[in-house]
Order: C-alpha cells, then structure tokens, then sequence
C-alpha cells in the first residue's frame, strides 16, 4: 500500500463517511439512528513515519581517570570526544530508546584485545574475560577507549533479545553496525594491537552471530521490504517502509558505512532479496531504503527530501560532547524539526558534568508521529509498547 493509500484507509475513512452521506449512499451505520458515525479504522503508520531515539556508540564507558589523563598527554585532541557513557542497553530501552549504533571488530580466535597495553602501564583494573572469547567485540577504539557494557557483539543481541521477549509487541528496533578496521597511531611504541581488515568474510560471520541469536522471523531482511518490486529503491518510492505493527517484536539491521565497506556487502549478496542488511545508500542506487546523514544543518534539506520519498535516514543531535559541554541545542532542533526519522544522541540521560543539555523525544512514549511524514491522523499514543 502507497502512502498516499495508507493515509486514505485513516484518516480518510472518516471523510469518506461524510461525502457519502452528502451524496445519498448507502448507510453502512448497522441501522443505527442514534445520528452518530462509525469510528474510521486506525491509520496505519509505516516506519518511516515515526521519529525515535537512538543512541550513539550505544555501548560506551567512559575510560578511567589515569587512562584519559594517558590520552590526554599523547592525544589531547581525541580526549573531549569520548567522555561520555551510557547505561546498559535494557536501561536505554527501558529509557525508550529503539535504536543503537555498536561498532564491531573481528576476532575470531579470541584474546586480540584482551590485553590493552595501558592495563598494565597504568595499573589499571583488567578487562572482562568476555575478551578471550571468539568473535566480534563491541568497543570504540582499540588499546585507548576500550570499556564497554557488552564486550561482545553476541552479548549485545542478547541482551537486546532477552528484553524483546519480555516485551514481544514492542516497536522495531534499528541496530546500526559499524565494522571496525582502523589503524591508530602508537606514539610511545607499545605495541598497539591493530584490527583485522575488514572483507567479505566479515559480513559472513556477521550474519552468523545475528542469527546465532535471533530466529528469522525476528529480523525484518531485505526481501521483508522489497517484497516482489524490482528493486529495494523501487518498493521503498512506492510504498515506504511497512508499517509499524507489522514489525512490532522484531530487529532491523542497517550497515553505517556508505564506502568501501558497503561495497565489500553488496558483492557478497549482488542480490538485494539475500541481504539481511540494508546498506547505506541514496537514491539513484537501486538498493537504498536508508541512510545516515549526520549533521541536520547542513544536510536538513537532504533529509527532509529523503524522508519525503519514504526513505529511513539518522541523524544526530550532537557530537563529540561539544553540544553538552556549551549548551547548544541548535543541532538537536534541527534535528527534530529535519523528519529524520532515528535520532541518535549521547545525552539521553543528562550528564552531571553539563547539567541542562539532555535529549528527549517529545512526548510520552518511545515514538512519536513524524513532524515531516506521518499521516493526519496518526496519534503518539499508537506506539506505546512497555
């Protein structure tokens, strides 16, 4: 069903009562004569049609005071930027959050980065055994800002997982993956451990671990939205994403990396309808359907012509602390008022440290109706889910 369908079979029941009474037509009322009108349907309300809070780098501890002091001393440009955490992430779905950022990093033999250099130079309490564990680990930055509320990308779905059970009729939930490769520079000469480049093989053994812990129909693919169009970009202009009871209780995956990386997925399944994942792509490419654009004052206008067409797109409200640190909820504005419809923050709890700066949905729940898209009769209350 098109958007324009979705929104007739809501809030145009109602309308379409009225002229047909105007009209002389026939009284679908049961024959009452009380003078009243039956109560149009519920609109439906696709995915992107809502706005909901998402947090970056989901997993994120703040390291200790002695290893910040390290960074600071040796790289007191990356110091500012990650000083910050969240609670676990029961706690941020408790909070209302439905979507999160966790970057991943290959391990399949287990113990690359069990032993952090700066564990021993600095005293420092040592890392969960989780580490020595085969497969992918959910941190930041090797060797630097390691610390983490689920070490492992399989603890991650788990706990995510766990919750859903309890609440099997909840909204979607967006899970960004972000695989990590990156050298960083070793100034003193430790011995920095660095990655494993990222390749086909990486995505495999992504898809692995998911569905290690998540039945298939628990996770909403590719060919869940693309359905019989010709093409993912086809389905996405057509009808937008499904609607949102559709895939209440179940995970969407999305890869935040729109280079290399997507390129590498998109060769080990050329076929949209086999990918668990959707990439991050824009049209004129035949497999978009979502995308992140993350900085609402400059892209607003992007944004706003994506949300539009039916396409799903991140944004953020502030990054690197610096919109804590000064207060600024400019960004965090923009970001609301763009129709974006995955909001992503740092700060969905306030900070000590900055007090006042904190992001909230508007509204009670953990969805609201999208400034930009949503249907005239959609109502926030539709998507409460605890």
């Amino acid at each position: 069903m098109g958007k324009a369908a979705r929104r007739w079979s809501g809030a145009g029941a109602a309308l379409l009562i009225v002229v047909s009474a105007a009209c002389g037509g026939d009284d679908d009322s049961g024959g009452r004569d009380d003078g009243t009108s039956p109560e149009p349907d519920a609109v439906a309300v696709g995915l992107d049609e809502i706005q909901v809070l998402a947090a970056h780098n989901a997993y994120h501890l703040e390291a200790e005071a002695p290893l910040l002091a390290a960074i600071t001393d040796n790289l007191p440009e990356l110091t500012p930027t990650i000083e910050y955490s969240h609670p676990t992430l029961t706690e941020q779905l408790d909070l209302g959050l439905r979507s999160f950022e966790l970057d991943l990093f290959e391990d399949p033999e287990g113990g690359r980065y069990g032993a952090p250099a700066a564990q021993e130079l600095l005293g420092l309490e040592p890392i969960d055994p989780a580490m020595q564990e085969p497969g992918f680990k959910v941190f930041h930055i090797q060797e630097v800002d390691y610390r983490s509320t689920c070490l492992t990308f399989v603890a991650c779905l788990t706990e995510l997982e766990v919750w859903s059970e309890d609440k099997p009729d909840h909204l979607p939930i967006v899970i960004h993956l972000e695989a990590k490769d990156g050298a960083i520079p070793d100034p003193l000469e430790l011995g920095f451990v660095q990655p494993i480049p990222v390749t086909e093989g990486t995505f495999t053994a992504i898809e692995e671990e998911i569905r290690s812990v998540l039945d298939e129909e628990q996770i909403v693919t590719v060919a869940d939205v693309q359905g019989e169009a010709d093409t993912l970009r086809a389905a996405i202009e057509a009808d937008g994403w499904p609607d949102v009871d559709d895939l209440r209780g179940r995970f969407v995956f999305v890869l935040d990396d729109h280079a290399a990386k997507r390129d590498l997925y998109r060769s080990l399944h050329p076929d949209t309808l086999d990918r668990l994942v959707f990439v991050d792509a824009q049209p004129p490419d035949d497999d978009a359907a979502f995308t992140v654009l993350n900085d609402p004052l400059v892209d607003g206008d992007r944004i706003r012509e994506l949300v539009s067409m039916g396409y799903l797109v991140r944004t953020r409200t502030d990054a690197d602390t610096a919109e804590a640190r000064t207060g600024d909820t400019e960004r965090r504005a923009a970001a609301f008022e763009s129709g974006a419809q995955i909001i992503s923050t740092d700060y969905e709890r306030e900070d000590p440290r900055w007090p006042g700066y904190v992001t909230d949905l508007p509204g009670d729940g953990p969805a609201r109706c999208n400034p930009l898209s949503a249907p005239d009769a959609c109502e926030d209350s539709a998507f409460d889910d605890g």
